[in-house]
């Protein structure tokens, strides 16, 4: 069996988008895998090739929309053929707002287009995991994601 390469990208103003990629990270971890942890600001949409599963989190800014430090990157990814990759998406947001996380569904959508196969529905947080159970979430999340790596598809 070949250890997959994973990556998580955020972007995280208040510091939620971390925690929750933080505690993501801690999942995979615990079932004995390593991950890549970046800034978006810091990572180049072609690096993502260079990973077997690719986590993409973002906070959700104004009405729905990808934060400012998010867009570089995004429109970047349009070069990429994806293909190849399993991926999933992970934000937070505010359930005030009429998109709750939307940035979610904005990351999931490029993907979808790009190739890459989403194996696990898009894990929104409301502002950061808040307790024991929203940790677990994000924990099972990570776990999840590795064993859908290992899935086979038809």
């Amino acid at each position: 069996m070949t250890v997959p390469k994973l990556l998580i990208v955020y972007a995280s103003l208040s510091g939620n988008t971390e925690e929750i990629a933080s505690v993501i990270a801690a999942g995979i971890h615990e079932d004995g895998f390593e991950v890549d942890m970046k800034e978006v600001e810091s990572v180049t949409p072609e690096e993502l090739l260079e990973y077997d599963g690719i986590l993409l989190g973002s906070y959700t800014w104004g009405d729905g929309e990808l934060p400012d430090e998010y867009i570089e990157f995004y429109e970047g990814l349009d070069a990429l053929d994806l293909s190849e990759k399993k991926a999933a998406v992970f934000g937070s947001g505010d359930t005030s707002y009429e998109h709750f996380c939307g940035g979610v569904d904005v990351l999931e959508e490029k993907l979808t287009e790009l190739g890459a196969e989403l194996t696990l529905e898009g894990l929104r947080v409301e502002f950061a995991p808040d307790g024991d159970e929203e940790e677990e979430k994000c924990k099972q999340f990570g776990k999840d994601f590795v064993t859908s790596l290992f899935a086979v598809t038809a």
